[in-house]
């Protein structure tokens, strides 16, 4: 086979067109007109002799020589992006954009004081704005493109076309005021479930997780206020018997904000929550997005590092 009477741009345009599985979306992401789509379309279809992709409800559709060789294909695509990424250095973080990242207040609170710092001086023309992620995957918006990336810790169920890493992992603690009469003696369960509680509802539903590991044992507790943000909950709890439960990093943070609080073991064994940042295929081998998913993970590593360092200390 002579590679010289191939058209190697038709391989970048499969790529693309099975990531979108939509033509008009496709050509937008090429800046390729109508015609041009058709056209190169055209021409991968002669070049292997097959279809590729047929019309379907929602865009096109796969054939099954499409899936057989997508993987090889990509392969070959990133192969060539890392070598023109070698070749290039970092001009990439020169570029100009808007990236907007769908989390919650907790994040925002935890990682953008060291983040931001970081990114205003390796790439300074870049804007990351912050969207509340509202307790749900913003999955239309990753899949459109409005939204680049989003960071949680209740994200399951991820369809075949999301990246998704681990970040942090916490445990839950409980919040509670100094002068809490019913804590002179330490926290159990008992006592847990004598108090009154807020939690932190980003649906409005006041049944978290800690509810439904109470259903499971046959208990309950008293929820008297739902809040939609991670760190308005802690300044009901000053001066109050309400308590708290919330992930560890919330609870030290009001705790050294505010020496009228104090944190306590929680009397439940509930498992860790991973903190996960979550992308779409689309932006998956952009190398800015890729830096700056990069750069979180390292972040987050180091915050870990720094909060154990200090865990080991006391």
């Amino acid at each position: 086979m002579n590679i010289f009477n191939k058209d190697l741009n038709l391989l970048l345009f499969f790529h693309v067109l099975y990531q979108e599985r939509n033509a008009s979306m496709a050509a937008v992401r090429m800046s390729l007109s109508q015609p041009a789509m058709s056209h190169k379309l055209s021409k991968l279809r002669h070049e292997f002799g097959d279809p590729l992709f047929v019309r379907a409800p929602r865009g096109l559709a796969p054939t099954p020589r499409a899936h057989q060789i997508a993987l090889q294909v990509q392969k070959l695509v990133e192969d060539i992006e890392t070598f023109y990424d070698q070749c290039e250095g970092r001009d990439f973080l020169a570029r100009a954009e808007r990236i907007h990242i769908y989390t919650t207040d907790y994040m925002e609170q935890i990682m953008m004081p060291g983040l931001l710092p970081i990114v205003r001086q390796e790439a300074p023309n870049l804007v990351l704005i912050t969207h509340n992620t509202r307790g749900l995957l913003p999955r239309e918006e990753l899949e459109k493109g409005t939204c680049d990336l989003a960071i949680a810790g209740f994200y399951d169920q991820l369809p075949d076309t999301f990246h998704q890493q681990r970040l942090l992992s916490e445990d839950f603690v409980v919040l509670a005021a100094a002068g809490h009469h019913l804590l002179q003696d330490g926290l159990d369960l008992n006592t847990y479930l004598a108090c009154e509680h807020v939690l932190t509802t980003l649906t409005g539903d006041l049944n978290g997780v800690v509810d439904r590991y109470l259903q499971r044992q046959g208990l309950a507790r008293n929820v008297v206020a739902g809040l939609s943000s991670f760190l308005a909950p802690s300044r009901l709890i000053r001066g109050s018997d309400l308590l708290l439960t919330c992930l560890r990093s919330v609870g030290e943070e009001a705790v050294t904000r505010d020496p009228e609080l104090r944190l306590y073991p929680l009397p439940l064994e509930l498992p860790r929550v991973d903190m996960m940042q979550i992308w779409h295929e689309r932006t998956h081998n952009d190398r800015l997005r890729r830096w700056l998913r990069l750069t979180i993970q390292q972040h987050a590593l180091a915050l870990a590092e720094n909060r154990s360092a200090l865990g080991s200390g006391s």
